[in-house]
């Protein structure tokens, strides 16, 4: 624990703040905040990560996700008292800022809003950023917690403005603490509070080696996953659509996992952008899994990116990014399927089994997929996805894997 010793502030006096540091690709906070008799204030604990899209000078779009914050200063924060608001303020990099203010009544507290400020001329950050500047996004939340009791949401919890993505969890904070002492008491969030049926982790352990090499055991089959169906919004018109089974496999410590995603307990959320696209899934078990989409040659889009971050069985925390993938691609206007079990190799340790596959995250019309209904519309098997021989490959509807799109005219109709 590393802890910082800052200069007096109104309302709060001598402050003390004590900083942990986690082992995974994200931040763990514990801040303390005394006021001038050293009694304190003001408690949080939490974990976070920020996923920013923007556009660079050649008029492309990615995405950052921020979540190794460096050494950051907290000037700013204050305890608050009865007639003003408590504040954790927290800065970090070239011009990045994170701003979460209280305010108290008779008998509850509430997190009043919550501001994130990032730099855009951070060339670390942004190299290639067309607009350089400070941006910052503001929200209201206006929840209220029982004075007294200390707030707790270990669950993923997401806010998502102007495609800005902030994510806690692991969150437990107690603003206006009573006599200098952390609640007992908790208030949990919904997701916390809600018993719900997770997809089981299935660890295969290891046995103990006898020789030097110890390789990993692979983890029994399991069942085949349910297909879920997730969608993203721009407004009010849907912008990507997605439609799979998934089933993850993990090796973590010479420990395989095999992890089916319930899509009944997933949640989802995402951003789309000119040219890129993000389908973000989350649950009890898993904070995020994301899959970023990005088109190329101006004609088609892929599958760039995917980065998770899940808990496991023993109760670690494993986190993986790649975004240097080649999966998925299909013409723009188009609708990338696969009806049988595709692997996506994110790393050594991390493969994501996808079954019944059916997506498309640019050029939704009228909220539904690009169809084969059409007499301007043609099959094409995708090579990635079918095991057949060059020489064994047709135009038949017996193939499991395809994508659909607009081409040349065909005497007749194909219907799926």
């Amino acid at each position: 624990m590393v802890c910082f010793r800052l200069s007096p502030v109104p309302g709060s006096g001598l402050v003390l703040l004590c900083l942990v540091l986690g082992a995974v690709s994200s931040y763990a906070l514990e801040l303390n905040l005394t006021d001038s008799e050293k009694a304190l204030c003001l408690y949080a604990k939490w974990q976070m990560n920020f996923t920013i899209p923007y556009e660079t000078t050649s008029k492309s779009y990615k995405t950052v996700t921020i979540s190794n914050f460096g050494t950051p200063t907290y000037n700013g924060s204050i305890c608050g008292d009865n007639q003003n608001g408590s504040r954790i303020a927290v800065q970090f990099g070239s011009g990045f800022s994170w701003i979460v203010n209280f305010t108290k009544s008779v008998s509850v507290y509430s997190i009043d809003s919550i501001s994130f400020s990032y730099n855009t001329g951070d060339n670390t950050t942004f190299p290639d950023a067309k607009d350089k500047g400070i941006l910052t996004v503001n929200e209201s939340v206006a929840f209220k917690i029982p004075l007294n009791d200390i707030f707790r949401c270990n669950s993923l919890s997401s806010l998502v403005k102007n495609g800005v993505v902030q994510n806690y969890w692991d969150v437990h904070v107690q603003a206006f603490v009573q006599n200098g002492t952390v609640s007992t008491n908790e208030y949990l969030c919904e997701k916390d509070n809600t018993t719900t049926t997770v997809a089981p982790i299935v660890p295969t352990t290891v046995p103990s080696p006898t020789t030097t090499s110890s390789p990993t055991t692979t983890p029994s089959p399991k069942e085949k996953p349910d297909v879920g169906s997730y969608l993203v919004k721009n407004g009010s018109d849907t912008c990507l659509l997605a439609t799979m089974g998934l089933q993850l496999n993990v090796t973590h410590d010479k420990v395989a996992s095999v992890i089916n995603i319930n899509p009944n307990v997933t949640g989802y959320s995402g951003s789309c952008h000119p040219q890129t696209a993000l389908l973000r899934l989350n649950s009890s078990n898993i904070k995020y899994l994301d899959f970023v989409f990005a088109v190329k040659n101006e004609n088609r889009f892929y599958l760039k990116e995917v980065n998770v971050s899940m808990y496991l069985a023993n109760g670690s925390v494993f986190s993986f990014a790649n975004n240097n993938l080649s999966y998925w691609d299909a013409p723009l206007g188009s609708s990338y399927m696969c009806n049988k079990e595709q692997t996506v190799s994110v790393s050594g340790e991390f493969q994501i089994n996808t079954f019944d596959l059916r997506v498309q995250p640019f050029n939704v019309k009228d909220g539904k997929y690009s169809t084969g209904t059409q007499r301007k519309s043609h099959v094409r098997i995708q090579q990635e996805c079918s095991h057949l021989q060059p020489k064994e490959r047709s135009l038949t509807r017996n193939q499991p894997c395809w994508h659909l799109d607009l081409g040349l005219p065909v005497s007749r109709t194909h219907n799926f």
